[in-house]
């Protein structure tokens, strides 16, 4: 989404421009020197690079020296075949763009974010916000937020410039602290990104990159991008009840020290808010009040879109239920039905329904040329996703041709079979090791591209589906969002604190963002191990075990 800043302009920071004191103690200073090294690292495109001729250089090392094992499901003999030959080079070009268009994450995101597209340029996430956001009683404000933001994943990555900005005002017109408003959005929007209420690009986006992996021990396997959407709404709510409590019990505290210089700095933050009324500009809104405001023309509007939402899911489920349906499966199962094993397209046909219903009430829609226009905006923002996804489709397949994959999972699989670890410390490791690895490589789509080829197989040969791993990696991922020093948006909001607390640096957003990645890290891997000790499936016809 464009934005465009009038004047004052709030201080966007980097972790450079702000200089540490001594009170910022050892944690800020390894988070800087986490910085440091994540900088040296190169872009993703050229990090998939390199891990593909890495790939091709092992896989004829790990040949000459004859490495193979055993594959225990079928007691088939795999061993690791070079690619440096003139087969191998032969293949890279044949396949080279059948690997690409094939690579299952890429025609998903383009798919569902064309509908999000809509809805986002036609006004109605932002109007939707608002109204949510401004109706709510104090008493509910900061768990309203929180779950807003843990389910504005289903806005993608426009939920940061929308919420934070809103929820900042909406605490300071509640007469609270704007920056406990500010961090609360913040955190619950990055920290929480891979829960939702609702199924969102997320979800078939990893599916598509958990299903790749699982070619590798076995070619009929398929994951459902609803596989884990039942633990995924449950803990939406798990989530938002966190960082309310880390909010409420432990950072209202905080924000009394510099609530006095809060006020004189008068907080008039500077929110983008993207109307839709022309699809190449937006507006600029400086004055904290006029965040929470809103027309009885866009509250009309949404009204609208709720009944066109409505409308569109009963035709759905429909389909999906109703015998003799069209889009039943041959088994009569609705969970073999191309609505449930395809659902990006059904998720891009709601939100392009609700965003065309709303911006035709409102007037954001004036000629059919809008929409279209509006999706190819889309498009171009996802240039850069689309330019790595090149990378790492070639990686993937040179992983899977030269069965270093299928030999590493084997072989590790007997590993952690003869360790015998107990179920919590295997799964714990794998959290821990994702959420270590997300201080580096921010982008979760690109991270599970490049576990998911050793993770996924590895644990299927000892008894735990990909559903369950895929899992593991959501709930390692999103806490360490925010604070992580790499995330594009660790600056962002550090920069809208700064207009309330011109005093705060990369100690003070630190200081407050640890406590709800700490919660939500160890709060959500616990939830999770209650809900697979009770053995509740994970989403519709998946078991946990």
């Amino acid at each position: 989404m464009t934005t465009q800043q009038h004047d004052p302009e709030p201080k966007v920071a980097s972790a450079d421009s702000v200089a540490t004191t001594p009170r910022d103690g050892r944690l800020v200073r390894s988070l800087q020197w986490l910085e440091k090294i994540g900088n040296y690292l190169p872009h993703p495109f050229w990090l998939f690079i390199a891990l593909a001729v890495l790939v091709l250089v092992l896989s004829a090392v790990l040949e000459s020296v004859g490495l193979s094992a055993v594959n225990p499901a079928d007691d088939e003999h795999v061993a690791v075949q070079s690619l440096l030959n003139p087969a191998g080079f032969q293949r890279m070009i044949e396949d080279a763009i059948a690997n690409f268009v094939e690579f299952p994450p890429l025609g998903i995101i383009i798919t569902v974010m064309l509908g999000v597209a809509v809805a986002e340029s036609s006004g109605l996430i932002s109007s939707a916000i608002r109204v949510i956001v401004s109706r709510v009683s104090t008493k509910w404000l900061t768990f309203t937020i929180a779950l807003t933001g843990v389910t504005g994943s289903v806005a993608s990555d426009a939920i940061y410039v929308i919420l934070i900005p809103l929820a900042a005002a909406a605490f300071k017109a509640a007469g609270r602290s704007a920056v406990l408003g500010a961090i609360v959005a913040f955190g619950s929007a990055s920290a929480g990104y891979n829960s939702s209420l609702l199924i969102t690009a997320v979800d078939p986006v990893l599916a598509g990159i958990s299903t790749s992996a699982a070619h590798i021990i076995d070619d009929e396997y398929v994951v459902s991008p609803v596989a884990n959407y039942f633990f995924s709404m449950a803990s939406a709510v798990v989530l938002a009840t966190l960082v309310t409590l880390v909010a409420e019990l432990l950072l209202v505290k905080m924000t009394r020290r510099f609530r006095d210089e809060e006020d004189r700095a008068g907080g008039a933050a500077t929110a983008v808010l993207q109307t839709g009324r022309d699809t190449d500009a937006d507006t600029a809104i400086d004055d904290d009040e006029s965040l929470l405001t809103y027309t009885k023309k866009e509250v009309r509007s949404l009204g609208w879109t709720a009944l066109a939402i409505v409308l569109f899911l009963a035709i759905y489920f429909a389909l999906l239920f109703i015998p003799g349906s069209p889009m039943q499966a041959e088994s009569g199962d609705a969970l073999d039905s191309p609505l449930l094993t395809d659902i990006a397209l059904p998720i891009a046909l709601a939100f392009f329904v609700a965003g065309v219903t709303y911006g035709l009430v409102n007037g954001t829609i004036r000629k059919l040329h809008d929409v279209p226009d509006m999706m190819a905006k889309a498009i171009k923002e996802l240039a850069p996703i689309i330019v790595i996804f090149f990378a790492a489709a070639q990686f993937i397949a040179y992983f899977r041709w030269s069965n270093m994959g299928e030999v590493m999972a084997i072989n590790g699989a007997e590993f952690l079979s003869q360790a015998n670890l107990p179920t919590i410390v295997l799964f714990g490791g794998v959290v821990l090791l994702v959420a270590a690895l997300n201080f580096f490589i921010t982008s979760g789509s690109a991270q599970w591209t490049l576990m998911a080829p050793v993770l996924v197989p590895m644990l299927m040969l000892i008894g735990i589906s990909p559903e369950v791993t895929q899992m593991l990696f959501r709930i390692g991922d999103s806490p360490t969002n925010i604070i992580s020093p790499m995330s594009p948006y660790f600056a962002l909001v550090l920069g809208y604190l700064q207009r309330y607390y011109p005093r705060a640096g990369i100690g003070t957003l630190i200081s407050m963002t640890l406590p709800i990645s700490i919660a939500l890290l160890v709060g959500w891997f616990l939830f999770f191990m209650v809900w697979y000790a009770i053995g509740i499936p994970l989403g519709p016809g998946v078991p946990v075990r």
